[in-house]
Formats: structure tokens, sequence, C-alpha cells
């Protein structure tokens, strides 16, 4: 690589994002790490940097619009203009339709979506003036419906609608837009999953491996690993694509 790209990861500080922020510094990107506790990115952070490569901590609310701007303005000053945004930030408020209150609807909606509109618009100018960027959302396999997470899933369907419309907008500028949606990956997330319905871990992943074709859950790493793809100078013919990494045929 001749020159070094900033990267820039939500929700860095642990699970998927970490998992993304690792790979990518390995791959010879600055990276970001985005969190809502700045503290709780240090780590990864640490760890990036004791392997060689360079990496900031940013505290930010990804569905505040003055705190978005004020992190990517200190990337960019920092680090150097973010020319990859990989939009992992996320989390979930479950509940049945007829229990879920409108603060858990709300609260799903402005991080995944509000969020990814905010962080890809102050990111985008960047792209631009550069001629060249990649931007990575992360859905999920719940975007094609899943009980208990209407808010969820209409979350993750609507941030693959986002995608294909950066994909028509930004790719005259060099960038391209793809998402990835998961399917049961180990983290912290699926692990609180399975405490709130009262199942032992191991065993809330062996039910699951059990409906997967690979016979395996998937791992931060199975996530980064296609990021990695995503980003890369190679695939720069490859926009507006939703690559289900589940396991398995989804959609």
């Amino acid at each position: 690589m001749t020159i070094t790209r900033t990267a820039v990861v939500t929700g860095a500080a642990r699970g998927i994002g970490a998992g993304v922020a690792r790979r990518l510094a390995r791959d010879g990107f600055a990276v970001a790490v985005v969190d809502l506790d700045e503290a709780a990115g240090e780590p990864v952070v640490e760890e990036i940097r004791s392997a060689g490569g360079r990496a900031l901590a940013v505290g930010a609310d990804v569905a505040d619009e003055q705190a978005v701007q004020a992190a990517v303005d200190r990337i960019a000053g920092e680090l150097a203009e973010p020319t990859i945004l990989v939009n992992n930030a996320g989390i979930t408020r479950d509940n049945l339709l007829f229990k879920m209150t409108a603060d858990e609807w709300d609260a799903v909606m402005n991080v995944h979506l509000r969020g990814a509109f905010l962080m890809t618009r102050a990111v985008q100018g960047h792209m631009t003036k550069a001629g060249w960027g990649r931007i990575v959302n992360l859905s999920s396999t719940s975007a094609l419906g899943n009980r208990g997470q209407a808010n969820y899933a209409a979350a993750k369907a609507g941030l693959q609608g986002f995608t294909k419309t950066l994909a028509l907008e930004l790719g005259k500028f060099g960038v391209t837009a793809n998402a990835i949606a998961p399917g049961f990956i180990e983290t912290e997330m699926t692990a609180a999953t399975a405490a709130r319905l009262g199942v032992p871990f191991e065993e809330f992943k062996r039910a699951a491996a059990a409906q997967i074709p690979v016979a395996r859950t998937g791992t931060p790493e199975d996530i980064a690993h296609a990021v990695s793809f995503f980003v890369s100078e190679a695939a720069g013919f490859v926009s507006g694509q939703v690559l289900y990494v589940a396991g398995g045929p989804k959609a």
C-alpha cells in the first residue's frame, strides 16, 4: 500500500467492531476506534499499537449530530482524513410488538439508522475529496424478520436500503458502499441474549449451530474478513451489495 488510509469503525470497543478494527489495522490502515465510551476503546487501541499499528480511541454518541462531527474532525486531525467507514454501532431493545415501547423503538432507530446516516454524511466529504472511499454498513439476518425484534429488524433492513442509495449517489466519486448481514456471531450481545433467556451460552451456541449449514456459529473474525474484502483496493467494482455472512444461504 503506497499510502496509509484511515478507517473509522463505530461500536469498536468490543465484539464485531473490535474484531474489524484489529483486522483493518493488520491490513495496514490507521484505525479510529469509535465507541460511546472512549475509555472502553483504549484496550483495542493499545493492542493495535503494540502490534505496530496506528490507532486512536474516540468517544462519541453516533446519534448526536455535533458529537459525530467533532469526532470526525478529531480523527482527520490526529490520524488523517478518513476514507473508510464501517458503521457497526448498534444496540438491541428486544420486545414483542404489543409490549414494545416507543422509547425502545426510538433507541434502536437512533443508533443504527440515525447513527449510520450522521457518520456517513460527516465522512463522505473526505472520501469525495480524495476520489476514493469505502463504506461498509452492518446489517443482520434479522433484516429478514425476527420475532421480538421489530425495531432491530426494521433498522437493519433500513440499512440495506441506505447502502444501496449510497452506492448510487457516491459511485461517481470513487466511493463504494456495501452491507454485511451477519448471522449468529459469538459476542457479548449474543451472550446477553442467552442470559436473558436463562440458557447457558454454550448450550445457546450449540442450539444455534444445529440450525446452521456449516454446523458452527460465527466469530467477529468471520465478519472482519468480509469487511477486509469490501474495503480493499481490489473491490472497487463491488458496490450496493448485501453479503449474508451466516454460514448458509439467507437471501
